[in-house]
């Protein structure tokens, strides 16, 4: 099970949404000023029975229209007045819902750059994207309005509750019995709606992770003609996501009408035991028409409180996904002093950084992944002198990313050390060994934009020469010089309008322009044509020229120059050795050395078989 995607099963609690009162402080200002716009509405809302009452009392039951006309001004300022009211508290609380949305998902998608590798390893992209967008949303939404509408209904309530007493205490108890079963029907429901929004949001989770991988893998779905196995699997998280859903809404269909009954019940009481009391005790006529508003309209509020502590229970799932994702503490960190002296990711103190030379040294580190059982490595030592070449090699699935995830320390060993320049490199910070590594994936990732945006990212305040002059040095400007635009070209979402050559040639470029001291290299040689073969062999050269440097290797015949080449089967390093040494060895490296060679032969001959005499 995925962290973010466990069950969720604690009942409503006030310490759960506590977490987002770094969120809400900072808006206060806005929320009291929407407070007191609506203690005025409710103030309002509060009057207008009273004047209906006298209304009655003063003009239509003795028939006279003496005092009509202040009456009539009093009513229509009060109208202009609440006017007023709805237009300042909606202003007021629309900013205060986008402020909180905009804060929160700020701080969802900061914290997200803040988490180490193994995290996005376990989490799918979908559930990322619902935490940032659509939770942040609803909390946003719910506070905002939650609290603008449970202010009035409360204000609203009181008001009218005082007035009533006021006025006559025996037909405001009427009203006010009801507040019991209206508070345990509140408690009977509130567990199960609260349980299946939570399964909702998961669901909701699922299904965003399942566009996002329909859409971004759309070309391999049509290529492999799996479009109906893809829709049925997005069509039985919709459906389970539907039955769930409609749960809410049945729940909620029974739970609002039994609010209704009993506030109608209860207007149906006070209109019987109040003509009661016109007729045999001489009770004003306005009198009893204040109380049937009152207890009409005091349901509407008791009803908007029961739907907002709903809301509230339903929404506690994205406060505790939303929480639960900002709690969650990085793998790797670095201590307070390396905080102190080299700063983070986010206020980095450069000026105290050393320069890095990239000598690496494995000293007795055993290694374990965090959901592993047994030890990748064990009491593995190995020195790399700055400058050195070291080529990883085996089959696929073998193993051969952990090195490199320990020198880069996107892991950190389970026990042992890895020294970068003879200290330890948790005695300096990850952005410090970051800044120094230059790292080519098998796949390289491009942003949307240019070409000569992508390549910059490799060094932010480079000019447009550096760019260029980066690009020649990697032999990339032969390959951009070809696209329409040239260095302004777009390259498409991930860059998906290039091919995989042309991405690794502008990746090669971009961590050229970066200038690393230790470059990492997933070589991926296998699926372009011959010329780009031999344009990113050359890159490769050069980037490797005068830099630590450690290659994963599909092809062996490009790293027999390596320093040092490490055997990686089953996840463990079974030997190492320089090229020659290994293949007089004749061991594992021997074996898949040979099988390679003598498949690009069966391939050679093949191919001119193929050739028209």
């Amino acid at each position: 099970m995925y962290y973010d995607e466990q069950d969720y099963d604690k009942p409503m609690s006030l310490k759960v949404w506590a977490k987002m009162l770094p969120f809400i402080r900072p808006q206060k200002k806005l929320l009291l000023q929407c407070a007191a716009w609506m203690t005025l509405t409710a103030g309002v809302d509060i009057a207008m029975p009273l004047l209906l009452g006298y209304a009655i009392d003063r003009f239509i039951k003795p028939q006279t229209t003496a005092g009509m006309w202040p009456f009539l001004a009093i009513a229509s300022a009060l109208v202009i007045l609440q006017g007023v009211n709805v237009r300042f508290f909606i202003s007021i609380a629309l900013r205060a819902e986008v402020n909180i949305s905009r804060d929160l998902r700020e701080a969802v998608f900061t914290h997200l750059q803040k988490l180490s590798f193994s995290y996005y390893n376990q989490t799918p992209v979908g559930t990322m994207m619902s935490r940032t967008h659509s939770d942040t949303t609803r909390i946003g939404e719910l506070v905002a309005w939650g609290l603008v509408d449970f202010s009035w209904s409360a204000l609203y309530c009181i008001g009218a509750v005082t007035a009533m007493l006021l006025y006559n205490w025996r037909l405001a108890l009427i009203v006010c019995a009801t507040v019991p079963p209206l508070a345990l029907i509140t408690w009977l429901f509130q567990r199960k709606i609260l349980t299946a929004n939570r399964k909702v949001r998961k669901l909701n989770s699922r299904m965003t992770g399942a566009m996002n991988e329909g859409i971004t893998g759309a070309r391999t779905t049509k290529i492999l003609v799996t479009e109906r196995q893809s829709c049925e699997e997005f069509f039985t998280i919709t459906a389970e996501s539907r039955r769930e859903a409609t749960r809410i809404i049945r729940l909620r269909s029974i739970f609002l009408p039994i609010v209704l009954f009993i506030g109608s019940l209860a207007t149906a009481f006070v209109l019987g035991a109040g003509g009661n009391q016109v007729l045999v005790y001489g009770m004003e006529l306005g009198l009893l028409t204040v109380f049937i508003q009152y207890a009409g309209g005091f349901f509407d509020p008791v009803q908007n409180i029961a739907r907002i502590l709903t809301d509230f229970m339903a929404a506690q799932a994205n406060v505790e996904r939303v929480g639960i994702l900002l709690e969650r503490e990085p793998d790797i960190t670095d201590t307070p002093e390396v905080v102190e002296r080299y700063g983070d990711n986010f206020d980095p103190k450069r000026e105290g950084w050393e320069p890095i030379r990239g000598d690496i040294e494995f000293r007795n580190v055993t290694f374990m992944y965090p959901d592993g059982k047994e030890n990748v490595l064990e009491n593995f030592s190995l020195t790399v002198p700055a400058g050195s070449y070291v080529a990883i090699v085996g089959e696929t699935g073998a193993g051969k990313s952990t090195l490199v995830n320990l020198v880069c320390r996107f892991y950190e060993p389970t026990e042992g050390t890895v020294l970068i320049d003879g200290r330890d490199a948790r005695e300096r910070s990850q952005l410090w060994l970051h800044s120094a590594l230059g790292y080519v994936l098998q796949s390289p990732h491009l942003f949307s934009g240019s070409v000569r945006e992508n390549i910059r990212y490799g060094r932010l305040d480079a000019t447009d020469e550096e760019v260029e002059a980066a690009a020649r040095l990697v032999s990339a400007d032969r390959v951009i010089e070809k696209l329409e635009g040239g260095y302004g070209a777009s390259v498409g979402e991930g860059g998906d309008r290039l091919s995989t050559g042309e991405k690794q040639l502008i990746s090669f470029a971009r961590a050229v322009l970066a200038n690393p001291r230790i470059f990492v290299l997933d070589e991926a040689t296998s699926s372009i044509d011959t010329e780009t073969e031999m344009l990113i062999q050359n890159a490769i050269a050069h980037l490797l020229k005068g830099r630590t440097s450690f290659v994963i290797a599909h092809r062996l015949s490009t790293i027999r120059s390596a320093d040092i080449i490490l055997v990686v089967r089953d996840g463990k390093i079974i030997e190492r050795g320089t090229h020659r040494e290994l293949l007089r060895a004749k061991g594992h490296y021997h074996d898949l050395y040979t099988r390679q060679f003598e498949e690009d032969v069966e391939k050679q001959v093949l191919g001119k078989a193929a050739q028209p005499v």
